[in-house]
């Protein structure tokens, strides 16, 4: 089940209206046992999200239900650390659940990045009584969203969302974009920063009075993430959910990789579909170049040598983002400056390759299967919006120029959440 969302607003002139956040799960969420569970049961969900993705994308739906089952299969805590009972598995492993999920629903996949991104950063920067009680929140069935990002300041890392210190809470106040997960949540983390110019996770319930999130979200890709505005007026939040966020960059941490090796593992998860998807075209629907000889459009000598590449090239980066995954899970294990720089590289690298693969095997699918694959009909051109569209999220020539630098200069990357 799905639910259509429209973006709406008020009368002219008159604030706009929020849609009101999901209601919280009647059972607590399962908890996966180990790494070859987590797997497993991304399989399973992926071959259930795989059959609507189409439709949710053509129509605009939300993933409610489908957002449900994912965060009650367990998935969502498999990195809350095992001394607070959780699964804890390898990066190396949650890696690879994302892009088993994201080759069968990008959207989806996404949603989960800053939510897994936020239990990570809780592991590193909150006390252990903080610790206990968001991490018991989290195996229980809890979404985190997000309102991280602001569109209206001059870069990334700039906001101008602010809380100002009311003894046992704090009073949030500013506007978010790009807030992906915000709206299916069940509570919202809001990047802001206190009196000192420090950021913290103000984690606001996602009905607070003043909390509005709106769903404008108009991309041409990645429809199903409904990343649009998050209104905060004055938004009460107590002092046990103020998240020191500045401390994860205090120090080395793997809080920044591993924010990122989730966006890597997004387009690998829709590089893979895309390659699918092209040679189940090709094999069933494409027919043969008239100067070919041949009977059959898989037996096209240029067919097969463009499909030989693309494979090469995603196994290539399936690779890389492996190898990513054991890079952090040493910086976690042991987070010095080396360590951790080693697996910003990983992830660079990683970032670099499965952005590629995913661009070139979105685009090669309709050359390769010819006209007839533009039809609305297959609505296969959303492997390329969604492709296009995620992989914008942080620009790829700097993580060349980060992996050039370091490997020619022994320069260490820059040390904040997109790196």
């Amino acid at each position: 089940m799905t639910i259509a969302v429209s973006p709406t607003t008020a009368e002219a002139g008159s604030r706009p209206q929020g849609v009101p956040g999901p209601a919280r799960p009647e059972a607590p969420a399962h908890v996966i046992r180990d790494d070859a569970e987590a797997i497993r049961v991304a399989h399973e969900l992926a071959q259930h999200f795989r059959e609507g993705a189409s439709e949710r994308d053509r129509t605009n739906a939300r993933p409610l239900a489908e957002l449900d089952a994912f965060s009650q299969s367990g998935l969502w805590s498999i990195n809350v650390p095992k001394i607070h009972g959780g699964p804890e598995v390898s990066y190396r492993t949650l890696a690879q659940v994302i892009a088993i999920l994201a080759a069968a629903d990008p959207s989806i996949a996404q949603i989960a990045q800053n939510h897994l991104g936020i239990v990570a950063a809780i592991r590193t920067v909150s006390d252990e009584a903080q610790q206990a009680e968001l991490f018991a929140a989290v195996l229980a069935g809890t979404r985190f969203g997000n309102a991280f990002s602001e569109k209206g300041t001059k870069r990334a890392a700039e906001f101008e969302t602010r809380f100002t210190d009311h003894g046992d809470h704090v009073i949030v106040r500013g506007k978010k974009f790009y807030a992906s997960g915000a709206l299916l949540a069940h509570l919202v983390p809001i990047v802001a920063l206190d009196g000192e110019g420090r950021a913290w996770y103000a984690i606001a319930e996602r009905d607070a009075p003043g909390l509005t999130v709106i769903d404008d979200w108009s991309s041409f890709g990645q429809r199903g993430t409904a990343s649009g505005t998050v209104i905060i007026d004055d938004v009460r939040v107590e002092r046990h959910r103020l998240v020191p966020a500045w401390r994860g960059y205090a120090h080395p941490s793997a809080d920044g990789a591993i924010f990122q090796i989730i966006q890597a593992a997004v387009d690998a998860g829709i590089g893979r579909e895309a390659l699918d998807e092209t040679v189940r075209f090709v094999r069933e629907k494409a027919r043969p170049w008239i100067d070919s000889g041949q009977e059959r459009a898989s037996d096209d000598p240029y067919t097969i040598r463009a499909i030989g590449d693309l494979t090469i090239r995603q196994h290539a980066a399936e690779a890389l983002l492996e190898r990513a995954g054991l890079a952090i899970d040493a910086a976690v294990a042991n987070p010095t400056a080396e360590s951790v720089a080693a697996a910003q590289i990983a992830v660079a690298e990683a970032k670099v390759l499965t952005t590629e693969v995913a661009l070139a095997a979105s685009n090669t699918l309709f050359e390769l299967s010819g006209t007839r694959s533009t039809l609305a009909e297959h609505n296969l051109d959303r492997h390329w919006r969604n492709a296009r569209t995620h992989t914008l999220h942080d620009p790829v020539r700097w993580k060349v120029a980060i992996v050039g630098n370091h490997a020619l200069n022994g320069v260490n990357p820059p040390f904040h959440a997109w790196s």
